[in-house]
Order: structure tokens, then sequence, then C-alpha cells
């Protein structure tokens, strides 16, 4: 499929269905950084803009348009979220370009706090946004850890269908993965990957290596039981990585599973499912935040391959 991606920053989220065999034919964020990550290492179709001042006469015709319009406002991290927050609008902007180049499909992401915002009655105006300009709406809650990421990472998929269009898309995609317990009776299903397993041929930051994006922090480790304080067990997948903090401050990072120090950004870059040699571009600090607000490419991955490759609209 060819495919438009709106609020893409580094691109995990094309990257899976890149990997998939689908074609990414434009791309655009605000973020200049995460833009020059983009443009590195999944090419220039990118463009550094602010969407709202882009005609949707500048975006090309496409079969399918995703995105995760962004999800500060709707986080539970956030604990100052509210229905009124303005990045919780820019959802709008996904909207009036699906209006108008009325591809056949579309898929959104966001975080798992969407769902609860306004006891709910904001998530259904979302919804019924998208299914009033002619779409049938299905949405999921997927965990990342589910599809074979070692990361337990909750967050909801809208998908939709042009209410004209024959094609079946059995969406959600059925996990993979599974916490398995003596409980467990899905056996069929593979088990939860740890964030252990994940990293065990990493080297350490301090020894000698050749991976970009891997330098060591001297931050003082607590252990309080916070957000980034957190005791790390090494055979269950990491805690969600997560970009608290703002531009002007740091960002909150989970300890390596050894637990003796805080994991690089090499390393949070690879429990979110990205190639170990995709180059970042920033200071440590951004690339931490890049790599915590991408979609897992193993994730988008999963999903990709629920859409042919070969459809041609109609």
């Amino acid at each position: 499929m060819k495919i438009v991606s709106l609020f893409s920053g580094i691109g995990g989220f094309d990257l899976g269905f890149t990997q998939a065999g689908h074609q990414i034919i434009w791309a655009n964020d605000i973020w200049k950084e995460a833009t020059e990550t983009y443009k590195k290492n999944l090419g220039n179709h990118i463009v550094c803009q602010d969407i709202k001042d882009i005609e949707t006469s500048e975006i090309p015709n496409c079969d399918l348009i995703i995105g995760g319009f962004p999800c500060q406002g709707f986080s539970l991290a956030n604990q100052k979220r509210n229905e009124q927050d303005e990045r919780n609008f820019l959802y709008l902007e996904f909207v009036r370009i699906l209006k108008d180049k009325k591809p056949p499909f579309f898929l959104a992401e966001n975080v798992k706090g969407i769902l609860s915002l306004g006891k709910g009655t904001v998530f259904q105006m979302i919804v019924n946004d998208f299914a009033s300009i002619g779409y049938e709406v299905k949405y999921a809650l997927l965990n990342a850890a589910d599809y074979g990421v070692p990361q337990t990472r909750e967050r909801v998929f809208i998908f939709g269908k042009r209410l004209d269009v024959k094609i079946e898309i059995n969406f959600p995609p059925k996990p993979t993965h599974q916490k398995i317990n003596e409980n467990t009776l899905l056996a069929r299903l593979q088990k939860w990957v740890g964030v252990g397993e994940a990293l065990k041929n990493i080297p350490e930051p301090t020894e000698e290596h050749n991976l970009k994006n891997h330098e060591p922090s001297k931050y003082k480790l607590r252990f309080n039981g916070y957000i980034g304080h957190r005791v790390i067990n090494p055979l269950l997948p990491c805690p969600t990585i997560t970009s608290r903090g703002d531009e002007k401050g740091g960002v909150v990072v989970h300890h390596h599973p050894n637990n003796e120090r805080r994991l690089s950004a090499r390393e949070a870059a690879i429990i979110q499912s990205f190639p170990i040699d995709f180059e970042f571009v920033g200071a440590k600090t951004s690339v931490y935040r890049q790599v915590s607000n991408a979609v897992p490419p193993q994730l988008a991955n999963a999903i990709a391959k629920l859409f042919p490759t070969n459809y041609e609209n109609t």
C-alpha cells in the first residue's frame, strides 16, 4: 500500500509498515531533530512543518493514512491532563486531511489515557468525528509485549475503513506472545520477551564498543517506586519507555535490568524494537525523548501485515 504518515516522529510506525512491504510516500512532523533522525534512517520524504500550515493539496493521494497524533494532553502520566489541552485537538488535523484525501483506510495511535479522559466522552467524540466523514471505525488497546516487544507498552489503535470499501481487514492482529504463569492455558503462544534477554548481548556503555547513541549515564539511581526509580525485573518486559519531562529539563529513564545504572538511549531503542543500526540525531536527552515517543516498529509491523501490499485503490 502507498501510505501517508502524519505526526511521524522518528518513524517507528513507518518503519514497521516498511518492513512489512508497504511504501511510505509522504510523512510529516514539526520536531526538527526527530525529522532529521527520520531522514537518516527512512528517507527524505518527510516534511518538517506544522501540519496546521499544510494544505491537503500538498499531500499525495494514498491507500492508507497512519499517525500517532500528539498524546501528551491525553497521557495518564500527565497529572494536569484535561480535555481542554490544545494538544488534544491536533487529531482534528488528522480528520481534516482524511476527509479531503478520502483514502480507503486509516490507522491512528494514542496512549491508553485517551480512553478515560472526560470519563470517556473525549474518546467517543474522536471516534464519532472519524465515523462522521464516512468511515467504519474500530479500536483496540494493544500491549506491545503481546507482539514480542520486550516492553509492556499499552496503546490504543483506531482503525477505519471507508464505507464503500469491500475488502476486510481483520483488525486487531492476534497476539503472538503472552505472559506465562502456572494458570496459562494458551501454550501455542510464545512467552513474553524479558528485558534482560533483549539486552543480553549489548556491551556496557563504559566498555569498548561501536554502537551509536550508547553513552553512559552518571545519574545516581534511586529506588522509591516511582516511574524511573523502580527495580527492573530482567525476566519480564520493561515497563513503558516514557517521555516524561520536557524540552527544558531532563527525561525519566528506567534502570537497566542489572539495576546498577540507567538505560542508555541505544538500549531504550532496542527495548522499543528499533534495529541496532537505527541512528538517532541530537543530544542524549533529545534522543531519549525521540525513542520514547515512537510506536514500537515490531508492534506496527504486526498491524501492517493485516494490510495487502499489492492493494489497488479503486
